[in-house]
C-alpha cells in the first residue's frame, strides 16, 4: 500500500510540475484579452499543448500556393476601358512581400482538430484529412476573372454539403465597409455562417490557430461566442486586436455580449485559464 501510495504521490508531483512548466511558457508569449477573445501573439505549433479544452475549431490556415508572394488582393483581366467602375473593380492591394503561405501545416492542423469535437479547415482540399460528408462550400460568385469560383472547408460536421453565396470583389461585393488586411481574409458574415454550423453544445468556445487579420474572431464577438486566437506575425496580430476590439464598440443588438475589457497583458494564472 505504502508503494502504492509513494506512485501516486510522485506521479501527481510530476504532474503538478508539467502543468507548471506549461503554464509559465505560455506566460511567455504576448497576449491579450479583449472581452471574451483571448489573443496569443505565437507559433502555434508551441501554444496548441499549452491551451485548455475548447468546443470547436475553425480556421483558414495557409494552403501552401504561394499566394503570399502574390502581394495582391484582386485580379481581372486588364483594363482597357476609361469606366471607373471597371477600374474599381481589377485594382490590386499592396500587402507586401512575405513566405507565410510556402507550405501547409499539416502538423498543426492535426494537433489543432485533436482537442475539438468539431472543426471547419478552409483549404481542407489542400490537407491530408480524413473523408467527411460536409463539406462548407463558399460560392465566391466572381464572374469573369482568374479567382477560385469557390473555396472549400473541411469539416467533421454530421451534415451534408452546405453553401454560400458571398460576392467578395468587385465594387458590388458585400460588406464594402470593411477593410482588407490579409491578402487571404473572409467575410465576417461566412465566417458566421460556418460557426452557426457548429452543433449544440458545443460551439460556446472557438479556436483558430491561423487568426490571420482575426475574422473568425470578429464573427465570434458578433455571435456572442468566446475565441481563442493565434497567430504568429505580430502586425496581423495587431491588426487582428483592433478589429476585435472594434466588434465590441459595435455590438449585434440581437445578442448579448460581454463587458468589454481594455486590451491588456495576462498575467500567469488568467493565461492558464
Amino acid at each position: 500500500m505504502t508503494d502504492d501510495y509513494d506512485a501516486a504521490d510522485n506521479a501527481r508531483k510530476c504532474y503538478d510540475v508539467a502543468i507548471a512548466a506549461m503554464r509559465e511558457k505560455l506566460h511567455g508569449f504576448r497576449q491579450e484579452r479583449i472581452g471574451d477573445c483571448w489573443l496569443i501573439n505565437a507559433d502555434c505549433k508551441e501554444v496548441l499543448p499549452l491551451l485548455p479544452k475548447v468546443d470547436a475549431v475553425v480556421t483558414d490556415p495557409p494552403y501552401g500556393i504561394g499566394e503570399a508572394s502574390k502581394n495582391f488582393a484582386s485580379r481581372g483581366k486588364p483594363i482597357n476601358s476609361s469606366n471607373s467602375r471597371s477600374r474599381a473593380i481589377a485594382r490590386a492591394i499592396d500587402y507586401g512581400k512575405s513566405d507565410w503561405d510556402s507550405s501547409t501545416q499539416d502538423d498543426a492542423i492535426a494537433a489543432a482538430i485533436e482537442r475539438v469535437k468539431w472543426s471547419i479547415v478552409f483549404g481542407g482540399n489542400y490537407y491530408r484529412l480524413p473523408p467527411t460528408s460536409c463539406w462548407l462550400i463558399w460560392d465566391k460568385l466572381n464572374g469573369d476573372s482568374d479567382f477560385a469560383d469557390c473555396e472549400m472547408a473541411w469539416t467533421n460536421l454530421p451534415k451534408a454539403v452546405r453553401r454560400i453565396r458571398f460576392l467578395w470583389n468587385g465594387c458590388m461585393r458585400r460588406e464594402r465597409d470593411v477593410t482588407r488586411e490579409h491578402p487571404t481574409q473572409k467575410p465576417v458574415d461566412v465566417m458566421k455562417w460556418c460557426i452557426e454550423h457548429i452543433p449544440e453544445p458545443h460551439n460556446k468556445t472557438i479556436l483558430d490557430p491561423f487568426m490571420g487579420s482575426g475574422t473568425t474572431g470578429v464573427a465570434c464577438v458578433k455571435l456572442g461566442r468566446k475565441f481563442i486566437g493565434i497567430e504568429i506575425d505580430p502586425g496581423y496580430f495587431d491588426i487582428a486586436c483592433k478589429r476585435i476590439k472594434d466588434a465590441y464598440a459595435q455590438p449585434d443588438m440581437f445578442v448579448e455580449q460581454s463587458k468589454t475589457e481594455p486590451p491588456r497583458q495576462l498575467d500567469l494564472m488568467e493565461a492558464a485559464e
